[in-house]
């Protein structure tokens, strides 16, 4: 069984416990890979920098960064850099053989670059250009298969490549949570999203108000209705995920003593494939 653990970047998250459990998994035999963002450790380094970090909003409601020249710059220092090298040597340090890679590493996770996004401003619609994103098509998953293979513990991280117009491919900024789902999808696993919360909630003010499950269609859209900010992106990337190969998706608490095993033994929101099923003509 492979798993794939996104640990989010938030401030409030302690990556020490999901490490300690990585560890504790892989030593059962386990195969799980890692992959992290780092939006709070970008925007604190853009204003150490004197920069002002940016969010947009989406017709759709979903926000996010806008990824100018200079905070791409920063993405590429901060992520593949001092995070990524971070938490690969604390899982060195619980004795698990991890490998840093970001997702320009042997083109491991491969897309489309959006020079340009639409975006809501002052309650008009916009096309703001100048971005450095991309979305994902592509993981390579053989790469990960052959570390995992051999014993390693791969810690993925943004940027990937984006391909230009011209052909050319340049790294480029992804919503972590997404080529987390892309990953889990590409290598048929369970995907586990560690966040600063209990899971997905029906009220974002009462951790009493946790959804355990979405096994069907409504479920999921009870989902969608609760997600707000950006716990929407989480339920774009576990739709995604699924939609990819993942049979299960859960969003969990990063905080707890230990959130991979609490998470797949039934803590947090959990998503199954099912959910994404529409029952057959002439059922209810």
């Amino acid at each position: 069984m492979t798993t794939v653990v996104k640990i989010g970047g938030a401030r409030a998250v302690d990556p020490a416990g999901a490490l300690a459990d990585v560890a504790r998994l892989v030593e059962q035999g386990e195969q799980v890979v890692v992959v992290h963002g780092g939006s709070t450790a970008v925007d604190d380094t853009l204003e150490e920098l004197g920069e002002e970090p940016t969010y947009v909003e989406t017709p759709g409601g979903v926000v996010g960064r806008f990824t100018d020249e200079r905070t791409m710059e920063v993405f590429e220092m901060v992520l593949p850099g001092k995070l990524n090298t971070d938490l690969t040597a604390g899982l060195q340090n619980q004795g698990v053989d991890a490998i840093g890679l970001s997702g320009v590493d042997g083109g491991l996770i491969t897309g489309r670059r959006k020079s340009a996004v639409r975006v809501v401003e002052d309650g008009k619609k916009k096309i703001k250009r100048g971005d450095h994103s991309g979305k994902i098509t592509d993981v390579n998953g053989d790469l990960l298969e052959t570390l995992l293979g051999d014993g390693y513990t791969p810690v993925v991280t943004v940027p990937m490549l984006g391909e230009e117009k011209s052909g050319d491919v340049t790294p480029v900024n992804a919503d972590a949570d997404r080529a987390a789902a892309a990953v889990a999808g590409a290598l048929d696993a369970t995907l586990v999203v560690l966040t600063d919360v209990p899971g997905i909630l029906d009220d974002p003010d009462d951790e009493s108000t946790l959804i355990e499950r979405a096994d069907d269609p409504s479920g999921l859209e009870r989902i969608e209705d609760a997600a707000e900010g950006f716990m929407m992106k989480k339920v774009m990337a576990a739709k995604e995920a699924l939609s990819g190969g993942s049979p299960a998706v859960v969003v969990a608490d990063a905080n707890a003593e230990m959130p991979i095993t609490d998470a797949v033994d039934g803590g947090g929101t959990h998503i199954t494939a099912d959910a994404l099923t529409e029952a057959p003509e002439g059922e209810v």
